[in-house]
């Protein structure tokens, strides 16, 4: 039998990665990266539509996001969205497509955004030793109101000492993986 309580700090440690690599997806690292335009939604016949709904995001170069839409009548309203959506980035459109070209970056804006990794990955792991801490509660709630014994909770504790480690060496992982994206450029 699992315990809700350790699946509940089980779920919300995975939606702190998961987060994490949603905001680390949306830092600019020198290289094309379709999550880079992922938030962008347009004005399309009067509605809010996501960009990807109404464009192909491809990358045919390691620095250009090509965006192509199916409907060459949205391409006007898709550079728009573009505009405001302040991504960094100016659109380029020749008429039928819209070309993001990614500039290099400088070595003092790679340790920027670095640090602006480092940050991100700090703040999931706070996320993560708060779903601690409540399991942690939780667990001695329930241990005086008898409904588990001392050794079911201490084991259970230990699960979520066990699950938090696991999290943070995940969390660790991502954020080494887009540092290095960013250093190697």
């Amino acid at each position: 039998m699992v315990n809700p309580i350790l699946e509940q700090a089980k779920e919300n440690m995975e939606k702190a990665e998961a987060s994490l690599r949603r905001t680390l997806g949306q830092i600019r690292a020198g290289r094309a990266n379709a999550s880079l335009v992922n938030r962008v939604n347009v004005e399309y016949y009067g509605a809010m539509t996501p960009l990807n709904q109404i464009a192909a995001i491809t990358i045919p170069e390691a620095r250009v996001l090509l965006i192509t839409p199916y409907d060459k009548g949205a391409l006007e309203d898709i550079e728009k969205a573009l505009y405001t959506a302040d991504i960094g980035i100016s659109p380029a459109n020749d008429g039928s497509v819209i070309r993001l070209v990614i500039p290099q970056l400088t070595g003092e804006r790679r340790k920027e955004i670095a640090k602006e990794v480092g940050k991100e990955a700090e703040l999931a792991k706070v996320v993560v030793r708060n779903a601690r801490r409540d399991a942690m509660d939780n667990l001695k709630k329930a241990e005086k109101a008898s409904e588990i014994s001392e050794d079911e909770m201490h084991d259970l504790e230990e699960q979520v000492q066990n699950l938090t480690n696991e999290a943070t060496k995940k969390i660790d992982a991502i954020s080494k993986d887009k540092e290095k994206e960013i250093t190697e450029g």
